[in-house]
């Protein structure tokens, strides 16, 4: 073949191993143990299988901003792929293994294939990389490097670039433009805002990524706000958190406060007082935030993962690509929903990981909701879902966000999710036994709205015995339900409110250590649950979950709008 594909981390030495094809793509973060490499994604085709020193090939990642953090744990530890090969667009993993190569001298091949060279090799069973070819069987294709010379920078940007601010911003500004070029983009664009999804401890990686960059004086241009860490921080020791973890997950959030960030402790910024407006560029990380800024406030921002959001924040510079751009705003796909008559607020979660396993790779814009009138919790729900099956930082919902009238791309296609999809995925989040020894609220982080209507389905009883029931929420939404009593009401319904971690960085002992079957109303932790616990799920209403925790038993059935 006469093609050529895209270098963008070159192989320091020639590679040789054997191919696996991973489709659909994963999520590194909720989807492989950072310890050995191994998929735990109960969804995904692979769990069980190992990664580790293999040629990995996906049409793209998808799910959490913190997969960065997780392959360069991989990488450190031994355990890595032996290279990754993209099909599609790539930010995640690719921004992993670049820190890998220029923060810790540990070259991971990343390489981007056009559709016919990505499907020959997906049959292979090995193939050879060197820094300037790929082989693999008929296979034989040059690589050539993302090329950054070709962005038009400012005159500060390249001051940046060769030193003019120190090590640390010239390493930012570094890493900035090969991630711009290899993305397409011209240039870069101004952001006033960023979202530090970084300081959540997924691995030994992100704190020496953290405290590497605070000793070569990084700190923070531009407000950025923080996202959930993993303890709460200055509680954890009377918690009973192990100091093996709370400690370095405690300094991982002073690294990233000592660089300038706002200690917020939250997934949900779009909670936060002054949240962006339409039109707005920010540059966020965590997934779902992304999603909704996007999707339900009109802001403009790219899925930016973990390190990238902190050099964006330092520079106040970010790729000129993707969403940040009008046009790569417009729908790629139509999904018609067949709405049920009657449907609790359970539905958005589901719709929204519908969605996006319709729509792995691009932007939908979903029909037949205009009459159904979402509150902003079931976006907030919806768009989390959305974020752990589709790779797209955005969706749109006809007659409910703010440029669902935008017009399809040319070629757009249609699909569509009928009550029957729903039954089907209700039984799959459901498939663990009834009775349940956790009740969890909380990802997202839970809004003061979401607090209150749980303390109103508990009036007056008690979660029960063998039961936990936990929330929980940012900071400033815990301020809120003390000023208003909801906080006191939870309490002595025998709920726990936690601040500052999530259902997805929470660890033991504050999860309950006994519980073995956890209910949730949240489509993001059905699906990272059991591959982060090692638990069973069950998934329902807000009301199925307070009723769970006041008898100890999820739901026996179907609920009522989706019997037939």
């Amino acid at each position: 073949m006469t093609e050529t594909a895209l270098s963008i981390v070159p192989a320091q030495a020639e590679v040789l191993a054997p191919v696996l094809l991973c489709d659909p793509g994963l999520s590194f973060w909720g989807g492989v143990d950072a310890a050995t490499g191994q998929v735990i994604d109960t969804h995904h085709p692979l769990c069980g299988q190992s990664l580790a020193g293999r040629v990995v090939l996906m049409p793209t990642s998808r799910g959490s901003c913190t997969g960065s953090g997780v392959l360069l744990e991989l990488v450190l530890n031994g355990h890595a792929p032996a290279a990754l090969v993209f099909r599609e667009g790539e930010d995640v993993l690719t921004l992993g293994a670049l820190i890998a190569a220029h923060l810790f001298d540990h070259a991971l091949p990343v390489l981007r294939l056009p559709a016919p060279a990505f499907d020959q090799l997906a049959q292979a069973g090995q193939a050879r990389i060197t820094p300037t070819r790929l082989e693999a069987g008929a296979l034989d294709i040059a690589l050539a490097p993302a090329n950054p010379d070709r962005l038009v920078l400012s005159a500060q940007d390249r001051a940046i670039l060769g030193g003019a601010e120190g090590a640390a911003n010239a390493l930012a500004m570094k890493i900035i433009c090969i991630m711009a070029a290899q993305q397409g983009a011209s240039g870069l664009t101004d952001i006033t805002r960023g979202h530090i999804d970084g300081c959540i401890y997924a691995s030994p990686a992100n704190l020496r990524f953290a405290e590497a960059m605070r000793d070569m004086g990084a700190r923070v241009r531009v407000p950025a706000t923080m996202n959930a860490i993993s303890v709460e921080h200055g509680h954890w020791q009377a918690q009973g958190v192990p100091p093996s973890f709370g400690g370095p997950a405690a300094r991982l959030a002073d690294a990233y406060v000592a660089m300038g960030a706002r200690p917020t402790f939250t997934c949900a910024p779009y909670l936060l007082e002054n949240a962006p407006v339409q039109d707005e560029a920010i540059a966020w990380a965590e997934s779902n935030a992304v999603v909704y800024a996007n999707t339900v406030l009109g802001a403009r921002t790219v899925k930016h993962p973990d390190f990238l959001d902190l050099f964006i924040a330092m520079t106040g510079r970010a790729p000129l690509s993707g969403v940040y751009l009008p046009e790569a705003r417009r729908p790629a796909r139509m999904i018609h929903v067949d709405f049920p008559d009657g449907a609790d607020d359970s539905i958005w979660p589901m719709l929204g990981w519908l969605a996006g396993a319709l729509a792995p790779d691009r932007i939908p814009c979903l029909t037949g909701l205009e009459q159904a009138n979402p509150s902003p919790c079931d976006l907030k729900a919806l768009c989390a879902a959305f974020g752990t099956t589709s790779a797209a930082p955005m969706l749109h919902v006809a007659g409910v966000t703010p440029e669902a009238n935008m017009p399809p791309t040319p070629g757009a296609d249609t699909a569509h999710i009928a009550r029957a999809d729903l039954v089907a995925l209700w039984q799959q989040f459901n498939a663990a036994p009834r009775a349940v020894q956790l009740v969890a609220i909380g990802s997202p982080h839970a809004s003061a709205p979401e607090c209150r209507a749980f303390a109103d389905l508990m009036a007056g009883r008690h979660v029960a015995q063998g039961v936990d029931a936990i929330i929980t929420c940012g900071v400033d939404v815990q301020a809120q339900l003390r000023t208003d009593g909801t906080l006191a009401r939870l309490e002595a319904a025998g709920v726990q409110v936690l601040r500052d971690l999530c259902w997805c960085s929470i660890s033991e002992p504050v999860f309950p250590p006994s519980a073995q079957v956890i209910m949730t109303n949240s489509g993001k932790y059905a699906h990272y649950g059991p591959g982060l616990t090692g638990r069973q799920m069950r998934f329902g209403a807000l009301a199925d979950c307070a009723e769970a925790a006041m008898t100890g038993l999820a739901p026996d059935r179907l609920p009522l709008w989706l019997a037939e």
